[in-house]
Parts: C-alpha cells; structure tokens; sequence
C-alpha cells in the first residue's frame, strides 16, 4: 500500500509571468496530487501532497519539462506533514523574507496569439493587445514583485467575466496570464495626427500616413519608435533631419521572416535569432537590390533588421483584406540622438511632437523604459551588440559569490549591473552619459533594478576614470557605502570571464576606443594577464599622440596624421588625410604634434583603425562613434569574401614586436608604411582593409604564442571586438593553433558589458 506524503517545494529561477503556476497546477492534476501553488519573492512555492510514485514524477517533471520561457534554477522539496484535502489551487501570493524572483523579459506575440489575431471568428480578431501565458510584455510593465495584474501596467483594466473565466481556466493558454484582456476590456489605441481616432480607425489611419511618405511614431512595448516607409529616400532623410542622426544607420522592421529574406542574407542562426521570443534587431548582409533606400544605412553592407514583434506591430502592417502598408519600415527609438528612449505619452504628445507627423499610441503605460536590442551572428554564433529588449533583466550566474553590489558602468553605452551572491541583474540599455536625460534614466533604472531585484547594495562600484559621469553619480550616491573603483580594461577582460564561469589567471585582450590608464594615457590596445583581483599589463600598441582629444575621435584624419608622424612617415599631399584636413588645422596640428602641445599619449586600437580608415580614403570625419571602422570592416568583407585578389598578393602587413620592453610594444609604423605603398600602387581599398584586418589578427595570435602560459585560456574583449571580420579571423587562428578562446556570448564586448565585470573585480579584494 502506497504511503501518502506532501511536501513543500521551492523553485527558484524565472518561474513569474512565464505561465509557471498554470502548469504546476495542470501538472499536479494530472498525477492527482492535491495541494497548491503560490508565487513569493523566493520564486515559486508548492505544496503538493499524494502518492510518492506520483510526487517524484511531478518533480522529474518541474525540472525536465517546464514551459517554454521559465528558466529553473533549482528545486528544493522537503517534507512536511500530510494536511488531506481535494484538488489543486493557485493560492494568494505573498511575499515572504529572504529568497529572490528573477522577472521575466519582455516576450514577442507567440504563433497562437498571431492567429487569433487574424481570425475573424476569433473574439481577439485585430486585439492590439493580444498575449498569453507564452507571450507578452513582462519587464516593461511591472512595478514591483511578485508578479500579479495588480502590480502591473495593467492593474487599471479589470478583466471582462470572458477574460476573467479564461483566466481561471487550468485548460486555458490563458490561465493565470496577467495581462491578459480582450477589446472589451483592454487597453485603446489611439492615433493623433490632424484627426484623433480610436481603435482600428487609429490603426488605418497611421498605415496611411506610412502610405503617405510620413513619419509616424508607434508606442512599442519599451518605448515609443519613429516609423517611416525605408525605400522612400525623401521620408528616411527628413526623419534624419529631425533627430539630427547624421550617417548612423537605421534599423528596420519587417512582418515576417520572408520579408526578412527579401531585403538580407540569412543564415539558420540568424533565422533562429529573428524569430525568437527576444526578436532583437539583427545585423544582417544586405541583399542586392533590397528595396531599402540607401540612406537607411550609409556605406553600410549591412541592414538591422526584426520582425514585429508586437500585436499592435502586426496590425500597422495590415491583416490579410487590410490596404497595404510599406513591407520594410525604419523602426528608430523615438529620441534625438544621444538621448534616452522617449516612453511617456506626454514627452512623445508634446517634448517630441515635431519629431513625427502623427502618434500611434495606447493608455497602457510604459513602467520601465526598455530599447530594442541588437546582435550579429558569429561563426554560427550570437555575439549581443546591445542588450536590452527580450533580454534585460536576465540574470548572469557568477562565478563566485559577491555582497550585495551596485556596478554604474561606463559612460558610453551605459548599462548598470546589481548583484548579490551567485548572480547578477544587468539593467536595459541606458545609453551614453552626456546629458540630465540620460542621468535621470540612469536614476531611475537603479532605483527599478533594485526594487525588483530586492538587492540593496552594500558596496558602489565604478570606472576609474575621474572624469566619468557613471562615476561621479555613484560617489554623489554612495550615502556613506564604499566607492571602489576599476580600471577599464580590467573590467572588459573580467565581463568575458565571468560569463564563461572562468574564476583562474587568463591572457586577456583588451582592443577598444577610450579606456582610462592609470599611467594617465589613453589605453585601448592591451594584453593583460588577469584574473578578478589583479592584472599585469604584457604588452600595448605603441602609444602615438592624441592632439586635441574628442576631437580627434570625431576627425580621424588627425589620427592618421599622428600615426604617420609618429612612424616617421611624411604628409605627402598624395595622402588622402593631408589632403582632408584644412591647411590652417594642419600648421596647428603639426606644431602641437612637434611640441606635444594639448597631446594625449594613446595606446587605441580603436584608433588606429580609425588611422588606417582614414589613410585609405573610407571616412575622414565621423558622425557616430566607430563609423571610419565600421565602413573599413563592411569594405573589407567584400575583398575577404571574394579572396581571389587579396589572396593572389604577397603583401603581408606586419607589426613590429618590441620584446626587450616591458611591456612589450607592438608598433603599427611598418603596417602604416605597407598601406601606403598598395594605396600608391593602385591596389584596391578593400583589398587594403582585409590585408589591415587579417595583420591585426596575426598580432593576436603572435601575442599569445609569446606571453601565454600553457594551457592559459585566452580572452577577447573591448568594441573592437563587434567586428565580425576581425573577431572570425582572430578565432580561427586561435583555434588552429591550439588556443581555447572566451569572448562574449551574453553581454556586449563593448562598454554595454562593463559593469558586470567591474562586479566582479569591485569584490574581488
């Protein structure tokens, strides 16, 4: 005879909004277990008594068979006494002391919703607002946890007695989805333009001011977007003009993945990361004769492109028997540009009224701003550009356990970091610290990453650089709490181990833009042996002036200049940079080099790719950050694709390796002086550039064949990185000659992943 026993059972991971208790409910009643369900700050307790045969398949099944967007991280079951009872209910939640939840990301329309969506029969037919245990917005319209309608966005909309039956139906997808309504009872879209409409009227006219060759913004799940027909050249370069964008690129939106296909070359990978539930924005090769307009993304190979991602996505671009809207539409963050992502009715309404020539928007509220995020595809592999929509707040296991901690971050792409114990909670995409908007957003996320995290942090972590805003705001915010700084490089190296779960010494590369050295140099071109409590510094780019500072960033003809002087080349007027810069800025500019005048030393390997950019003629002044070295890669893919007239040279650029230093130097002079003979020669730019990129991936691999120690793991990290040219190269050559490689797989390389490195060596002592 069977003993009857119950237990108490503690499931910890993201089991909140993913439609957890729905199938604990239907699994227990499957097995005949009685009890119930609840959620509290820990995750999700069970109580489940009945049969032991059935109690261990109900727990087989917790662990191997949860439903699609929960993520369980451990179970622990003990046993309590036997209580009797019938069936199985979902009880109250409450929140109890101790334990965490981890909040779901935001989730696209799953397939099941979509066809709803496009069912006449269906009573959801055309529902702007359509979700389900499966899908929908989940990060983006909670306050606070555990998760319930009443502590969201939608605690306003009391369900109608339909939506109120599916809700309470163990049988409906619906059961227990927090969101769920229906047209009756939902939130309203709303268009404003030169008429207010409502509902589906709203929806016809805002696909007609798309027909039209205007700009419309659309409020998306994390922020309101500004839209715009992509092959209408005129309309892409009015909405340029008003978010004074400059040449940066545009993403863009399709319906579905065969629209995807008409306009880029997609892999499997990359048609796996599109239709996801994430559904980020994909760097992409460009299909010949995509009816994109090229001003969507400049002298670009490449396209960003997603697939809707939204009900109300789906519905601007047209159900079947719907007029058609444009199939590819730029779907950009409704900001001016180095701002945050506009979510308030009222700054979209009134702040930013001019910058769209009508509204789409809906009385559901925005509780956390949240930005599209973006990724490209690497060998097969995902490397995560920005991490944000889909994404954030996901926690990142750590290696080794840290008190409760605040990372700030960087200054340019900003994304904060809190962490207790075993894990850390990364913030959505801030942006770049250069204003009281992008402040105020970085305030307020850290007060939402704490609230929902319920991690108060006890140490402040921050970049060593004196000058960073991130830094200055955590000293201003310390309130008594240490303030421990980390060097740049450091944190990058340490972001990619802590990934990886890598806790032992490893060779780190470290190739970036701007990282402040406690020499007082610029770095940016560094090999580092390091693990979270310390780094040595084993080699460098040879360090060349930076005259004038930012402004050499924004001009790279004046790093080209610099390198060339400092390899003892001359400005021969041939040189596309000597020609590029005004005669009068070139008499300044070779006094101040000649008396190391308003100089700062830079070891960049963001810059020197600048340099060479600029040396060949692809870009002379920037608009955005890293534009000269993005059109340098896009150039060079077309000579490395094609192989046959880069391969068929002999030239072969080479660093020079300065090993009687410590730390060793490597100096660009002889590769600079390689460039300029091919660029003599007539051989083309790209071919140039793949020669450039494939010299940058040799020094890698000569690097570490002279400094690892065997069996050392390797380690990638810092913007330069982003590259997918470079990055594949460096790869496979590691590879080929025995080296096991760490880059980035979850955080970004670039400055986005920062603070979970900075967590790390903040607490290492």
């Amino acid at each position: 005879m069977s003993v009857r026993q119950r237990l108490r059972v503690g499931v910890h991971g993201v089991v909140q909004g993913v439609g957890f208790r729905p199938f604990v409910y239907t699994t227990a009643a499957a097995l005949g277990l009685t009890g119930c369900v609840r959620n509290d700050s820990s995750g999700a307790v069970i109580e489940v008594e009945g049969d032991r045969t059935a109690l261990d398949e109900f727990l087989n099944r917790l662990s191997d068979s949860p439903p699609p967007l929960a993520v369980v991280e451990s179970i622990e079951a003990a046993r309590i006494p036997v209580t009797g009872g019938t069936g199985f209910v979902i009880a109250d939640t409450s929140r109890a002391d101790g334990g965490r939840t981890l909040a779901s990301p935001d989730v696209a329309m799953c397939a099941e919703c979509a066809a709803e969506q496009r069912d006449p029969a269906d009573r959801r037919y055309r529902h702007a607002f359509i979700n389900c245990t499966n899908c929908g917005p989940r990060f983006t319209i909670i306050a606070s946890l555990p998760y319930d309608r009443a502590a969201t966005a939608m605690a306003p909309f009391a369900m109608c007695a339909d939506c109120a039956r599916e809700y309470t139906d163990p049988a409906d997808r619906r059961f227990h989805a927090q969101p769920v309504c229906c047209p009756r009872c939902g939130p309203t879209v709303t268009f404003h333009g030169d008429t207010t409409a409502t509902a589906e009227s709203g929806v016809q006219d805002a696909r007609q001011l798309l027909c039209d060759g205007k700009i419309l913004g659309v409020k998306g799940i994390g922020g309101y977007h500004l839209a715009c027909d992509a092959s209408d050249h005129r309309a892409v370069a009015e909405l340029r003009r008003r978010k004074r964008r400059g040449d940066k690129p545009f993403a863009v939106m399709v319906p579905d993945l065969a629209a995807a296909h008409d306009i880029a070359d997609i892999g499997a990978a990359e048609a796996r990361l599109l239709g996801g539930p994430a559904r980020p924005i994909v760097l992409l090769p460009r299909r010949s004769g995509a009816a994109v307009a090229d001003s969507v993304a400049p002298h670009n190979p490449d396209l960003g492109v997603m697939l809707a991602y939204s009900p109300l996505h789906a519905l601007l671009f047209g159900l079947p028997g719907d007029r058609p809207a444009p199939r590819v539409l730029v779907m950009t963050s409704a900001n001016l540009s180095g701002e945050p992502i506009c979510y308030t009715d009222d700054d979209a309404l009134h702040r930013l009224s001019f910058l769209a020539d009508g509204w789409l928007t809906h009385d559901r509220a925005i509780l956390v701003p949240c930005d599209d995020s973006v990724l490209r595809v690497v060998d097969g592999t995902e490397l995560p550009i920005r991490r944000s929509r889909g994404y954030a707040p996901l926690p990142v296991a750590l290696p080794i356990a840290v008190p409760p901690t605040l990372a700030v971050g960087a200054d340019v792409k900003n994304t904060l970091a809190v962490a207790d114990q075993r894990y850390a909670w990364l913030s959505a995409h801030i942006g770049d610290m250069d204003g009281l908007a992008t402040l105020t957003a970085f305030g307020q996320a850290v007060g939402h990453l704490e609230a929902l995290t319920t991690v108060a942090p006890e140490v402040l972590v921050a970049d060593a650089h004196p000058e960073y805003r991130s830094t200055g705001w955590a000293h201003r915010n310390a309130d008594g709490r240490p303030v421990r700084t980390v060097q740049h490089h450091h944190a990058h190296i340490a972001a990619a181990m802590a990934e990886h779960g890598l806790d032992c010494p490893v060779l780190g590369f470290a190739f970036d833009g701007t990282g402040y050295g406690p020499d007082g140099a610029v770095w940016g071109g560094e090999l580092l042996e390091a693990d979270y409590k310390g780094y040595q510094r084993l080699a460098h780019l040879r360090y060349v002036p930076m005259p004038g500072g930012d402004i050499s960033v924004r001009r790279p003809y004046r790093m080209a200049l610099s390198h060339l002087r400092a390899a003892g080349l001359d400005w021969d007027t041939d040189l596309p940079p000597v020609r590029a810069c005004p005669s009068d800025e070139l008499r300044v500019l070779e006094h101040q080099l000649r008396r190391d005048a308003g100089c700062t030393p830079t070891s960049s390997m963001g810059r020197l790719f600048d340099a060479v950019a600029a040396l060949i003629g692809v870009g002379q002044v920037v608009d955005y950050e890293a534009q000269a070295a993005i059109e340098l890669e896009g150039l060079s893919r077309t000579a490395e694709a094609g192989r046959g007239r880069c391969a068929a040279g002999t030239t072969h650029y080479t660093f020079t390796l300065d090993t009687d230093r410590h730390p060793l130097v490597f100096d660009p002079g002889p590769v600079l002086a390689a460039v300029i003979e091919d660029l003599r020669g007539d051989v083309p730019v790209a071919v140039i550039g793949a020669r450039f990129h494939r010299a940058v991936a040799d020094l890698i691999v000569a690097l570490a064949e002279i400094r690892a120690v065997p069996g050392q793991p390797v380690v990638l990290s810092g913007g330069v990185f982003q590259n997918a040219l470079l990055l594949r190269q460096t790869l496979t050559a590691l590879h080929t000659k025995g080296f096991q490689v760490f880059t980035h797989r979850q955080v970004p390389p670039n400055d986005g992943g920062i603070a979970l490195g900075q967590l790390l060596v903040g607490n290492a002592g």
